[in-house]
């Protein structure tokens, strides 16, 4: 496989778990060319893994966490893109209002468990998979999910 190969059939499935980690369009396409330059440059290694698409999914995870050291997370209101799979509420602006209450509330998660919770609820990996893209014991990623949640869950109770 080349690497405009890979490109052509990964790059969709990269930006929506993009979009997932950062919380906001134009952050996950900075955030996938940034990653797509490195694993062009650094091809052949991607190639030779057992798995490419998870070697470049770490690799992006990596990326969104070390990025700018957060400093763009700070200027970026999230606000996510309307799912039009989902069936229209009957209140629109409640709706709203419940989706970016949502996004905050992500957004003040420190990136590893953001990236923990995206892996597990929105890629549906399983914990191993999960370590291996973060370089962690499969123990860390259950406390981190573990911890994320607790986090959200006192965020909502106060809510």
């Amino acid at each position: 496989m080349t690497y405009e190969e890979f490109a052509d059939s990964r790059l969709a499935a990269l930006l929506r778990y993009a979009v997932m980690l950062t919380g906001d369009p134009h952050q996950a396409q900075d955030l996938v060319q940034d990653t797509m330059v490195r694993v062009q440059l650094n091809w052949r290694r991607v190639a030779r893994a057992d798995s490419p698409e998870r070697y470049v999914r770490r690799m992006l995870t990596n990326q969104y966490v070390d990025w700018r050291r957060g400093s763009w997370m700070r200027r970026v209101l999230l606000r996510a893109e309307p799912d039009d799979a989902l069936p229209a509420p009957a209140d629109h602006a409640q709706h709203a209002v419940d989706r970016d209450q949502v996004w905050s509330w992500l957004a003040r998660l420190p990136r590893r468990q953001r990236a923990t919770l995206v892996l597990r609820y929105y890629e549906d990996l399983p914990d191993a998979e999960i370590a291996d893209i973060l370089g962690c014991a499969v123990g860390t990623v259950r406390s981190s999910i573990s911890r994320a949640l607790a986090t959200l869950r006192a965020e909502y109770v106060e809510a």
